[in-house]
C-alpha cells in the first residue's frame, strides 16, 4: 500500500476511487470491496472536510483515528490511500465553490445551508486531482449521491459512479463513523429508525402508494422511540423531487437525532 499526500505523487493508471474521511467501518470497507470487483487499482482518500461543516458542528471533534485507520487499509489490501492537506485542497485565498441550488436547499440542506456547497466542492477538487475512471459511493447518504451525480452530469465528467448498498449491523442500525457519538442507552434505540423504515416499506409492497400514509407508518414509530426528526419524507430516487403519490422509483429518506446525534437512513421504494 502506498500513502500519498500530495497530487504529483498520484499513479498514471486506471483507478476506482472511494472518498472518506477516516474512522472507517464495515460500511466503507463495503465501498472498497465494490470499487475491487469493478476495477483492479483502488484508491482511498482520507480527508475531514472543513469546508462541510458549519461553525458549532463537529468539526473538531470528529473521529480521526489515523493509525487504525491505515491498518485496516492494509488489510484490504488497498493499492493507494490519498492523504492530502488542508491547505493542498483549500489554500488561503480559495474562493470558488460549486453549489447546486435546487438540490441543496432541501432535506439536509435546510438544516445544513452550506453543507452541500462544501461537499460537491471537495469531492470535485479531488476527482480533478485522482482522475479516477469510477467512483463508488454508499446509498446511506442518499442527497450526497444525487447531488455529485448530478456534478458529474452537469460539468461533463467522464467518470462512472456505482452507488453501493448501505451497510448495516445485525440490529439494522446502518454504520456511521457518528455512531461512536452515541450512549449505551442511544445506541439501543438507533435501530428504531431502521424498523420505521421497514414498517413503512411494508405499507408500499401491500400496494400504498399515497406518500402521506407511508409516510405515516414510518412516523408512527419514529415518534415513540426517542426520536427528533428533522425530516421524513419521499422524493424520486432520480432527482428527490418530492411525491405525493408514488408513480416512479423513490427513496424514503429520514433525519433525526437521538440527543446530539444526527442519523440519517433511508430506504428505497420501487
Amino acid at each position: 500500500m502506498q500513502i500519498i499526500s500530495k497530487a504529483q505523487d498520484l499513479p498514471p493508471t486506471e483507478l476506482a476511487f472511494v472518498p472518506t474521511m477516516g474512522a472507517l467501518h464495515a460500511g466503507h470497507l463495503h465501498l472498497i470491496a465494490t470499487a475491487r470487483k469493478h476495477c483492479p487499482t483502488v484508491l482511498v482518500s482520507i480527508f475531514v472536510n472543513p469546508k462541510q461543516f458549519a461553525a458549532g458542528e463537529d468539526f473538531a471533534s470528529y473521529p480521526r483515528p489515523r493509525d487504525d485507520d491505515l491498518h485496516l487499509l492494509r488489510q484490504q489490501r488497498v493499492d493507494y490511500v490519498y492523504l492530502p492537506q488542508a491547505l493542498d485542497l483549500f489554500p488561503t485565498d480559495f474562493q470558488t465553490y460549486v453549489h447546486n441550488r435546487a438540490g441543496s436547499e432541501m432535506l439536509c440542506g435546510l438544516q445544513r445551508p452550506n453543507h452541500f456547497q462544501g461537499v460537491l466542492t471537495v469531492v470535485l477538487k479531488l476527482l480533478l486531482t485522482v482522475r479516477p475512471q469510477l467512483l463508488v459511493l454508499g446509498k446511506k447518504d442518499y442527497q450526497q449521491l444525487v447531488l455529485i451525480k448530478r456534478m458529474l452530469r452537469d460539468f461533463s465528467l467522464p467518470i462512472a459512479v456505482i452507488a453501493a448498498t448501505t451497510q448495516r449491523y445485525e440490529d439494522g442500525l446502518a454504520y456511521s463513523s457518528r455512531n461512536t457519538y452515541l450512549t449505551p442507552a442511544q445506541r439501543s434505540q438507533a435501530p428504531l429508525l431502521y424498523q420505521a423504515l421497514r414498517a413503512a416499506e411494508k405499507l408500499f409492497q401491500q400496494g400504498e402508494r399515497n406518500s402521506e400514509q407511508i409516510i405515516a407508518a414510518a412516523r408512527n414509530i419514529i415518534a415513540s422511540s426517542g426520536f427528533s426528526t428533522d425530516y421524513l419524507e419521499i422524493r424520486t430516487q432520480a432527482d428527490l423531487a418530492p411525491l405525493a403519490s408514488i408513480t416512479a422509483p423513490s427513496v424514503l429518506l429520514v433525519a433525526a437525532r437521538l440527543g446530539d446525534t444526527r442519523l440519517l437512513d433511508n430506504i428505497e421504494l420501487g
